[in-house]
């Protein structure tokens, strides 16, 4: 026998050693799903990464560009926006092509049938604009409506009777009439091309889908629409939609019109009518957009931007003021309580409370029933309200409301200065689960936001608007602009607004830091404080002694994207197209970058990123 036959046998008699010995490996080789685990990452047991400088517990660095940038909660969303600024595009055009993206990409949280708002610093104006484009009720909604009609004691929370006129591309195409370089034709191709090509199912997008399962089922528009095999999609799957492409190419060729007064709003009314509901051609056809004044504060010397109502953007106004104005009266500094601290989180759930109590007292559609914001959203009228908080205890709530949403925000950013902050939603994951047949898109479910209390300002009326959740909001310092901003996600938005705020100027964060950070969700209708699971464990206690109802929670507290301007003094300031870059894109002005540095950040809550150059 040879030596090397024989080394071969004596290897065979030792115990776990041999020719063929098995490599099982894993069951889900690089996280592929199946079945029996459809989502492997559940498994994985290893210990997190830390980073070598900074916030050692950051996901990752901030995104950093000067030509152009935009951070969305979906990667395809993303490229779809720096695709636009590429071509030679603004901020603007990116924003549009972007939220288009966004409703083929992320159908369950936005889309063609939701509601829309935008603030857009313009670099030739240098000021702030902002668009209100939520749906108002359709002509035939009253009180008697649902309460004698339907036979209802609130407005449903789904199906037809739940939808109100969608804004959403009205509201894209007031941006683009007002600020865009482009046209439809050109921004609403990259959402086109995913919706007829297919586009991958990510992580947290698939989560949503499956748990919307059996409600889509109920509509057999929606089921044939989002339920291929009569299920959502699998993960890492390729999904088409052929009829939102339709929809899409439509827009392109016939502008507005195609879903106001065209086809696609037929088919609205068809559907409304076969499902139940009194949407007309008329209350499509009327329907239009609106340039409002937006609301501020002022916070340690920055001026912090939101929307008016009907949107709840006052509230996150009127917390940080409170934040502002109390806490140094009752003895404290946020800064040096700091949030490893429990009063420090005592502080800001108690603040959170008084502001939504007036939130959900007041909010309506201001040209119904306006609230009363001079007086809101005073220093004077938060100093008022310092007595009742109570440093060591809970105070219990003294309005309820509810807190549901499912929304996207984004912001995008150009190379002359222009900056947009947009929030779009459906409101509930896939809206109404109502689905337009042949045009692959839901209408929104935004009508629930209204009540049937005849004394309550945000009471249903005809072509009114309801109290809706979705906010965008800027940050400017003497006038110039400093960062647009958000956080989706219901009843979420306002207080993650303020706790983003007191994150960069109070403990000084930067644009990806602050997000990457733990932070509370206080639900206005049960005041049940959710905290994520580790700073559960390390305030939790404490904070359950002071009277607070906790919950343990993962991922909570929506999604988050922002993007902070950083001029250079040094550099010249760039040059505007002349003819506002609607003329051929080429020449000086579309080959200096800004006189300064963005700097982006993205939620690792939810699927997307930051992306720029």
């Amino acid at each position: 026998m040879s030596l090397a036959v024989l080394s071969v046998a004596l290897l065979a008699l030792v115990p776990g050693v041999g020719l063929a010995q098995p490599q099982p490996g894993s069951d889900h080789p690089f996280g592929k799903p199946s079945a029996e685990v459809p989502n492997p990452g559940e498994l994985n047991e290893a210990v997190r990464a830390s980073r070598p400088v900074g916030y050692r517990d950051q996901t990752r660095s901030e995104v950093l560009a000067r030509n152009g940038v935009a951070a969305t909660s979906n990667p395809l969303a993303t490229a779809a926006a720096e695709r636009i600024l590429l071509q030679g595009g603004n901020a603007v055009d990116a924003a549009v092509a972007a939220s288009a993206a966004l409703g083929t990409v992320e159908p369950m949280s936005t889309g063609m049938g939701g509601d829309l708002f935008a603030i857009v610093w313009s670099a030739k104006d240098q000021k702030l604009y902002s668009l209100a484009s939520s749906g108002w009720a359709p002509k035939r909604w009253t009180v008697d409506y649902f309460t004698e009609t339907l036979g209802v004691d609130e407005v449903p929370s789904s199906g037809i009777n739940s939808a109100v006129i969608p804004g959403t591309v009205s509201g894209w195409d007031a941006l683009l009439k007002r600020f865009g370089s482009m046209g439809f034709r050109e921004v609403l191709e990259p959402a086109a091309d995913y919706a007829s090509d297919g586009f991958p199912i990510h992580e947290r997008m698939h989560g949503q889908w499956v748990g919307s399962e059996n409600s889509l089922a109920r509509d057999p528009d929606s089921a044939n629409t989002w339920l291929p095999d009569g299920e959502a999609p699998e993960l890492y799957s390729i999904f088409r939609n052929p009829e939102m492409a339709r929809t899409l190419r439509s827009i392109q060729r016939h502008g507005r019109d195609a879903f106001y007064k065209g086809d696609i709003a037929k088919a609205i009314v068809e559907k409304s009518a076969s499902a139940g509901g009194v949407i007309s051609r008329d209350d499509l056809a009327k329907y239009r957009s609106e340039w409002v004044t937006p609301l501020s504060t002022d916070y340690h010397g920055y001026r912090v931007h939101q929307l008016p109502p009907p949107g709840q953007g006052f509230a996150a106004l009127e917390m940080l003021n409170i934040l502002e104005v109390c806490t140094p009266r009752l003895g404290f500094d946020l800064a040096e309580l700091g949030p490893r601290g429990p009063r420090y989180w005592h502080l800001l759930i108690e603040a959170k409370k008084l502001a939504y109590s007036d939130l959900h007292r007041y909010n309506a559609d201001p040209k119904f029933d306006p609230p009363p914001l001079n007086r809101l959203l005073s220093k004077d009228y938060a100093a008022q309200l310092c007595d009742r908080i109570d440093p060591d205890h809970a105070t219990p709530l003294e309005v309820n409301g509810v807190d549901a949403g499912s929304t996207v925000y984004f912001a995008t950013a150009d190379r002359w200065g222009n900056m947009v902050s947009l929030v779009n939603s459906n409101y509930s994951s896939f809206g109404s689960k109502v689905t337009i047949p042949g045009y692959g898109f839901v209408l929104a479910n935004r009508g629930s936001g209204f009540t049937l209390d005849e004394d309550h300002p945000n009471v249903v009326e005809p072509r009114k608007r309801p109290f809706i959740t979705i906010i965008a909001s800027f940050i400017t310092k003497n006038g110039r602009p400093v960062m647009a901003f958000g956080n989706m996600g219901g009843g979420t938005q306002p207080q993650a607004h303020a706790q983003h705020v007191i994150n960069m100027i109070d403990l000084g964060m930067n644009v990806q830091a602050t997000t990457d950070v733990a932070r509370f969700d206080h639900s206005q209708e049960n005041d049940v404080t959710s905290l994520d699971t580790h700073l559960y464990d390390l305030v939790g206690p404490t904070l359950t002694e002071m009277g607070h109802d906790l919950d343990r929670a993962y991922g909570h507290a929506g999604g988050y994207q922002g993007i902070l301007f950083e001029p250079d003094p040094r550099m010249p300031k760039p040059i505007l197209p002349r003819d506002n870059g609607k003329g051929p894109r080429h020449g000086e002005a579309y080959e200096r970058p800004v006189n300064g540095v963005y700097r982006a950040g993205s939620d690792p809550r939810k699927d997307g990123h930051a992306g720029g150059w």
